[in-house]
């Protein structure tokens, strides 16, 4: 390869990061040369990271509890150790607490200092969570905030709103959808969505789902 030909491909490869991603390239080989980090550690996390956290872990989570009254009832009790137990690995860093929506009760998330988050069983936190007007306006008008999702509950219906913290993070078992009796729980896993598990959403319906 001709060294012009090398300097190019250099070059095209450079301009696909961003500066952000340049900034932590570099942090991260001054951290591995200085022996502060491991690069298998740093490999392994990214693992985790894109396979082994998400929401697809909190869909699971539901949908046993949907079908498992046994798991359920551990769930409620005692979230890190249900959702260790069931996950297979250790995902949970701080203190999980698991709440339940019911016909009388809905429960809502929020950070309201910053944007604690349950990432190890939802993931990265979506960008409205973070936003200042989530987190200020959920504790004041926790219905607006709703209707502004879709979601609509009957007058009777009391909101709760539970404030995350850095070593509290609390996910919520949304309602399970009518009509899915019978159902499997791979079948219920894609009826659960993310903002159903923060309380800003509610499961899918069956007919929703085939849409």
């Amino acid at each position: 390869m001709a060294a012009d030909d090398h300097h190019s491909h250099d070059h095209d490869h450079g301009s696909e990061l961003s500066e952000m991603q340049v900034r932590v390239r570099a942090l991260e080989t001054i951290l591995t040369e200085k022996g502060y980090v491991e690069p298998a550690a740093l490999d392994q996390i990214v693992e985790n990271v894109e396979t082994k956290i998400g929401p697809h872990i909190g869909a699971r989570i539901v949908a046993r509890a949907w079908v498992d009254p046994e798991f359920k009832r551990r769930l409620l009790a005692d979230a890190t150790e249900a959702v260790n137990a069931l996950v297979g690995y250790d995902p949970v860093a701080a203190h999980l607490i698991a709440v339940e929506n019911t016909t009388k009760t809905h429960h809502v998330v929020v950070c309201t200092l910053c944007s604690c988050y349950p990432w190890s069983v939802l993931g990265l936190p979506p960008v409205w969570y973070k936003s200042f007007a989530y987190r200020a306006r959920t504790v004041i008008d926790p219905k607006g905030v709703l209707a502004d999702f879709g979601v609509k509950l009957p007058a009777e219906t009391e909101i709760r709103i539970w404030d995350s913290t850095a070593e509290t993070r609390f996910l919520v078992l949304p309602m399970r959808p009518s009509g899915t009796e019978g159902w499997s729980e791979e079948q219920l896993v894609e009826l659960v969505t993310r903002d159903s598990m923060v309380g800003t959403g509610v499961a899918r319906s069956p007919q929703e789902a085939a849409r």
